[in-house]
């Protein structure tokens, strides 16, 4: 199993107290490594897709049955998004499930980032994320609101997308590889 969001102690107990095998990459973090930064066409600073996913996500392909995405996408800058689910795809077993929340037209531009903890077999605690910068810790920003099209393009390489709609304006996806 592979969890995409902040390290959280309790999902790390939760998982391995029923025998999965767990690993975690915060992948949001990640993506704000000043080191990754390249000047675009335009000169603007832009994260390097390419030297992204050399350092993150370097899992043998076909390893996870199931990967925790949580909001990630809702986040991530947008250069790097269809990349990272490529790779996804990838590192995932045939048949294998992705879990990943999408927040929905009335979230707004405040959105709140969450890290999410398992508590039990149907609920999440949530817990707002600030991540690391220069100085003081930043609270990451809704970079857009995926509509259920541009989910399904997102994701056109899984054989099966089922959506839920959860309580404050997110959006569950469960996908199967």
């Amino acid at each position: 199993m592979l969890d995409l969001g902040s390290t959280s102690a309790n999902n790390i107990r939760f998982l391995t107290e029923k025998g999965h095998k767990n690993y975690s990459e915060d992948l949001l973090q990640a993506s704000l490594d000043p080191s990754l930064r390249v000047k675009d066409e335009t000169g603007k600073l832009v994260p390097d897709a390419k030297k992204f996913l050399d350092e993150n996500l370097t899992y043998a392909n076909g390893l996870f049955d199931v990967v925790l995405c949580w909001n990630l996408p809702d986040y991530m800058e947008e250069s790097l998004v269809k990349p990272t689910i490529d790779r996804l795809w990838s590192v995932m077993k045939p048949g294998g499930l992705l879990l990943v929340f999408f927040h929905t037209r009335d979230a707004g531009p405040d959105a709140p980032c969450y890290r999410f903890h398992m508590t039990g077999t149907d609920m999440l605690e949530t817990q707002e994320v600030r991540l690391a910068g220069s100085g003081e810790k930043q609270i990451p920003r809704l970079q857009r609101v995926f509509n259920n099209r541009n989910i399904e393009n997102l994701f056109r390489d899984f054989a099966s997308i089922k959506f839920f709609l959860a309580r404050d304006a997110i959006r569950e996806v469960l996908l199967v590889r």
